[in-house]
């Protein structure tokens, strides 16, 4: 199997999916490689809201597999690999792995953004015993104890509706005056009776002993807690850029509107764009604009 091909593209969350459909669609032999499950984080959303032909939602761990799916029959091939550096020039791009070289003319980068962390005492140590990222995941887990979701955006608020459905009194802790989520979610929020929104507040601790039992707040409160469910926004992956490519204060690639970076031939998509809305509609948008426009860009150098 070759390793050449037009575009490129790294990261398979649902903005790398649909590029790497699109650039397939357009004729354009691609790859997506991505050190990740394909899917991102959107994996662990139970109901995505708002996303077009889903009047009902649609859970992650099924729209991402099915666009990859569409993506295959199209000709798009995957790699699940570790992306470790680029490097080259306009029109004979290297991207380094963790198994060998793949080239491309262009490159489309829509490696996504982690989860930022608390950073407080009890947070790394009850990983995976009480501190999760996935209400979907480990809400049966629970078997009712009470739990405890920190921040105020979308995702926060859509575990907390998950959590609330499985059974689970949950409070939401928000360190801003009022949720930032958009209005569907907070009025769903505010008709559940199985949660409590505390705003003005933040996490000093996670406390236990074998696992999860509690959260300490900063003035002193001690909440129990059977699981601590973690949503204080994103942070780009964009480490492996060295330095290439102009980002904003956040650490996010900047583009112009077509998705281009500050390196001819090199766009980006998704939650690695500055600019980026938060919505995986959007997401997905980003990833066909970023694609139509390295086909466009590959025609000028033809």
């Amino acid at each position: 199997m070759s390793n050449e091909y037009e575009i490129i593209v790294c990261g398979g969350g649902i903005a790398g999916l649909t590029a790497g459909l699109t650039a397939a669609r357009l004729g354009r032999s691609t790859m997506v490689l991505t050190g990740d499950q394909l899917g991102g984080n959107l994996l662990s959303i139970e109901k995505i809201e708002g996303f077009p032909g889903f009047a009902e939602g649609v859970a992650g761990f099924e729209l991402c597999p099915s666009t990859q799916m569409q993506a295959s029959e199209t000709g798009c091939e995957f790699e699940t690999i570790e992306i470790e550096a680029f490097t080259g020039n306009p029109g004979a791009w290297t991207v380094k792995t963790s198994d060998g070289d793949y080239t491309a003319k262009a490159l489309i980068l829509a490696t996504g953004a982690s989860l930022k962390t608390l950073d407080v005492p009890g947070e790394a140590e009850f990983e995976g015993q009480g501190v999760s990222h996935c209400a979907s995941c480990d809400a049966p887990l629970l078997r009712g104890a009470p739990a405890v979701v920190v921040g105020g955006g979308d995702s926060a608020l859509q575990e907390a509706l998950t959590l609330a459905n499985a059974g689970a009194p949950v409070t939401i802790v928000q360190h801003g005056a009022e949720l930032t989520a958009q209005t569907a979610y907070r009025e769903r929020v505010a008709a559940e009776d199985k949660i409590t929104v505390r705003c003005n507040e933040t996490v000093a601790a996670i406390v236990g002993t074998n696992g999860v039992e509690g959260v300490k707040l900063t003035s002193g409160e001690t909440l129990p807690a059977g699981g601590v469910f973690v949503y204080i926004g994103f942070v780009p992956n964009t480490a492996y850029l060295d330095g290439q490519l102009k980002l904003d204060e956040r650490g996010a690639i900047i583009t112009n509107p077509s998705m281009a970076s500050s390196v001819s031939g090199v766009f980006a998509a998704g939650a690695v764009r500055a600019g980026w809305p938060g919505r995986a509609v959007a997401s997905a948008g980003d990833g066909a604009a970023a694609a139509m426009a390295a086909d466009v860009y590959l025609a000028a150098q033809a």
